[in-house]
């Protein structure tokens, strides 16, 4: 088992990862659980017919535990699934000592943070993520919701008091949720460490050598970049924005083509190589798109999934980005990998290569 320490400027938690370790929870937690009147267990319809009943029987040893189940899916991250999730707390007796652990993905990590955040002004939540891509949403703190107008518009940050992450729980995923959760790998990679990004693009042509190239080592690296980026800029007044690289595009990606069609990770590397074109274009770069795009095509990425979709539709769907301001477009960009930077951009640059990709596509 890995231990790593995430700080903060008002907190300090462990990220215990490791094979298991979810039967251990209880042991694990015991510092945090003593401390505890009760704990409500969160996750969603299909995790809990693999893990709900025996993280509940482990957690039970320790405190009173009783579990919500929320349907599975991004659809869940609804004002009406975080309404029934607030319900379900107040009818369990939950009180300012009662914890919530949230078991699951990251719409499960989503909701069930943001439910703990705001239940009673705020109480404390344990992450215990089952999926690749919750290994970044898990740590740092942002919880939320998404608008039928936007992803993510309601949260709120709020960091957990622990996170175990089970890494046998990543045996029932499919391929198409694995690289969802790599794309996050390779964003960290791309903003913030160019050795990391150089050795995976040289050992990591498919999924499998993913999954057998050394897993622990790949998460505690990749997530020892987003606590480092943490430590220092909490609540994303700067640095931490770095993280969105590929977001304004990806985000726009999944709305329009309705949530749960394109995977988030797939959402983020058609927008990683967005920004690349974005930051040629710009003459702030000298990206070479092609060996970026066929590295991530030669992994499944649909790299050109914008060009499936309007340019009008996603302009608008960006327009609602949190990190636009005045009506402005706000990317992060990068001059190479570990330099990335924020750039306001004008829309007729942004539409311009919308629809060059689309032209691109239809000639091909």
């Amino acid at each position: 088992m890995e231990k790593l320490l995430v700080e903060t400027p008002g907190s300090t938690y462990p990220v215990f990862i490791g094979e298991g370790i979810r039967n251990n929870c209880a042991e694990l937690l015991q510092p945090l659980l003593s401390k505890k009147s009760k704990a409500l267990i969160i996750t969603d319809s299909h995790v809990n017919t693999l893990y709900g009943e025996d993280l509940e029987t482990n957690l039970n040893s320790m405190l009173p535990t009783t579990l919500f189940t929320i349907p599975e899916g991004e659809q869940s991250k609804s004002i009406e699934a975080y309404e029934n999730g607030l319900t379900a707390c107040i009818e369990a007796n939950l009180d300012r000592k009662s914890v919530i652990i949230a078991l699951g993905g990251g719409v499960v990590g989503d909701i069930a943070g943001f439910i703990a955040a705001t239940y009673m002004r705020g109480i404390s939540f344990v992450q215990v993520p089952t999926t690749l891509l919750a290994q970044d949403s898990s740590v740092g703190g942002k919880t939320g919701i998404n608008h039928r107008l936007g992803k993510n518009l309601i949260g709120a940050f709020h960091q957990p008091e622990a996170v175990v992450y089970d890494t046998l729980t990543l045996a029932t995923l499919s391929d198409k949720e694995w690289r969802s959760g790599f794309a996050e790998m390779i964003k960290h990679a791309y903003i913030k460490d160019p050795e990391f990004l150089s050795w995976l693009k040289d050992n990591v042509t498919c999924m499998e050598d993913m999954k057998k190239n050394g897993l622990l080592q790949f998460l505690k690296r990749s997530i020892a970049i987003k606590a480092d980026i943490v430590k220092e800029d909490e609540k994303e007044a700067g640095i931490r924005a770095y993280l969105n690289f590929g977001h304004t595009l990806g985000h726009a990606l999944e709305k329009v083509s309705g949530y749960g069609h394109i995977t988030h990770g797939e959402g983020v590397a058609a927008g990683m190589i967005f920004a690349m074109r974005l930051s040629n274009h710009l003459e702030l770069a000298h990206w070479d798109i092609d060996i970026e795009k066929r590295w991530l095509e030669n992994l499944g990425y649909p790299v050109h999934a914008a060009s499936m979709q309007s340019p009008e539709a996603l302009i608008s769907a960006m327009k609602t980005d949190k990190k636009t301001t005045a009506g402005k477009l706000t990317f992060v960009l990068a001059e190479k990998p570990g330099f990335p930077f924020l750039q306001t951009v004008d829309e007729s640059d942004v539409l311009f290569l919308l629809k060059a990709e689309k032209k691109e596509r239809d000639f091909l």
